[in-house]
C-alpha cells in the first residue's frame, strides 16, 4: 500500500501568505485533521472529496497524494529506495511522466539533480519489470511526481491534480504582469462578494477578477476546462463516483444576472483580452467590458470594487504610478460612495499616495511579489 492508502493524508500546495485562507476554503468541503504549514496545508480525508476538491477548489495549486516518506541522506539512497516503489500500480511504460522536486536543509543540495536520479529510478523500474522506460514529458505529462526533501527527509507524491491548478484555461489572451488566478479568487472571497451587489474593476487588464467572480457566482467548477487528473492513476481510483460528482456539478451551475459583472482598462489590448477570456466561460458574454479610462468612468455607488493596478516592478514609472494611486481615491471617494474596495497593490510605497485609509492591510503573494490586499470602505 502506498502512505496515503494507510494514513488518509494527502498535502495541499498553496500560494505564500494563503495558507489560513486555504485551510478554511478546505474546510468547507468536509476534509478532516486540517494543518497549515509553510506554503501548504496537510489534511485527511478520503478519495471521493479528493475528486471533489480538485474539482472545486479556487485557491489551491495542487493537491498531493504521499506515496512514501523516508529518511535520505543521499542520492544513492534515493535512488535504491524509490527504485522498490511500485510504480507499475500506478502507471505503465506507456504513459508519460514528470518530477518536479524542491530540496531544503539537506544534504542533498540540487533539486534538479535530485529530480533526475527518481526519474532514473523510476525509468529503470520499468525497464527491468517489462523492457521499456516510460518517456519523460515536462510539459503535459500523463502523471507528475513530486519530490520534497527537507531536513533529510524525502516525500514522494503523486500530484492528483495533474498540473498546477491555477491553470483554469480560461486565459487564452492576456496582459504584460497579469494577477494569478488563485490570487484573484482569493480577492473574490475576502470580498465577500455573493452577487447581492453590482462588482466592478475599474483596471480589469486581461479579466481574471471578473473571471474568477463569474465562476464563484455562477458555480462553475474552477477545474471544469482541465481534461485529465492525476488522481485517475490512482490504484484505488473510482470512475463512477468521479462521474457522480462531474453531473452533480452540472446541476448546481446558475445563470449570471446582466449587469451584475463590469470592468473597464484604458487599454485597447486589455479590453480585447478580457473581451476573449470571458467569453470562453459560460455567461461570460453578459459582463460589461468597455474601453474607458477609469477617471472618465460614472463609477459604482453602493456596490464591491476589486482591482491589481500597475505597481512599478515591472510596469510603468514610479511617479506616474503615485499619481495613478491618487487618482483612484480620488474617484473611489468622488464616484463610489457606499462601496468598499479591495484593491492589491504589489508595491507598498504606493498605498500612501491612495489619500484613503485601508481598514485592512492582507498579506498576499502574487508570483515573487510580496504584496497587500487593501480594503478600503468608502463612505
Amino acid at each position: 500500500m502506498f502512505e496515503y492508502q494507510k494514513t488518509g493524508r494527502f498535502f495541499a500546495q498553496v500560494a505564500g501568505k494563503m495558507e489560513e485562507f486555504g485551510a478554511a476554503e478546505l474546510k468547507e468541503f468536509g476534509v478532516k485533521e486540517v494543518t497549515p504549514v509553510y506554503r501548504g496545508i496537510w489534511f485527511k480525508t478520503d478519495l471521493e472529496h479528493i475528486y471533489r476538491v480538485n474539482l472545486w477548489v479556487r485557491l489551491l495549486t495542487r493537491i498531493l497524494a504521499p506515496l512514501l516518506t523516508f529518511s535520505c541522506h543521499s542520492t544513492d539512497y534515493l535512488y535504491k529506495t524509490a527504485c522498490k516503489l511500485e510504480w507499475d500500480k500506478l502507471f505503465t511504460s506507456e504513459n508519460t511522466f514528470a518530477i518536479f522536486a524542491n530540496v531544503s536543509n539537506s544534504k542533498i543540495t540540487h533539486s534538479h539533480y535530485a529530480s533526475l536520479v527518481l526519474k532514473d529510478a523510476i525509468a529503470d523500474y520499468f525497464q527491468e519489470k517489462d523492457g521499456k522506460r516510460p518517456d519523460v514529458d515536462r510539459e503535459d505529462p500523463d502523471v507528475w511526481i513530486n519530490l520534497y526533501i527537507e531536513k533529510n527527509k524525502a516525500h514522494i507524491s503523486l500530484d492528483t491534480s495533474g498540473g498546477s491548478l491555477h491553470k483554469r484555461g480560461y486565459r487564452l489572451n492576456s496582459v504584460p504582469a497579469p494577477i494569478q488566478e488563485t490570487l484573484a479568487a482569493a480577492i473574490i472571497r475576502i470580498s465577500g462578494w455573493n452577487g447581492k451587489v453590482p462588482l466592478m474593476d475599474p483596471m480589469c487588464g486581461s479579466g481574471t477578477l471578473l473571471a474568477e467572480a463569474l465562476l464563484h457566482y455562477c458555480r462553475i467548477p474552477s477545474a471544469f476546462m482541465h481534461q485529465k487528473f492525476g488522481f485517475e492513476y490512482l490504484p484505488d481510483f473510482d470512475s463512477s463516483i468521479w462521474q457522480k460528482i462531474q453531473n452533480e456539478a452540472g446541476k448546481v451551475r446558475r445563470p449570471l444576472l446582466a449587469g451584475l459583472l463590469s470592468g473597464c482598462d484604458i487599454e485597447q489590448q486589455a479590453v480585447n483580452a478580457a473581451r476573449t477570456n470571458l467569453n470562453s466561460l459560460q455567461n461570460g458574454h453578459l459582463v460589461k467590458i468597455e474601453r474607458r479610462d477609469f477617471k472618465e468612468h460614472s463609477g459604482l455607488e453602493n456596490g464591491i470594487i476589486v482591482c491589481n493596478p500597475p505597481y512599478g516592478i515591472r510596469l510603468g514609472d514610479e511617479k506616474q504610478l503615485e499619481s495613478l494611486y491618487k487618482d483612484l481615491g480620488d474617484f473611489l471617494k468622488q464616484k463610489c460612495k457606499g462601496s468598499t474596495a479591495y484593491i492589491y497593490c504589489g508595491n507598498r510605497n504606493l498605498i500612501k499616495h491612495l489619500g484613503l485609509k485601508p481598514s485592512r492591510k492582507i498579506p498576499l503573494v502574487n508570483g515573487n511579489l510580496d504584496g497587500r490586499l487593501l480594503k478600503v470602505d468608502v463612505y
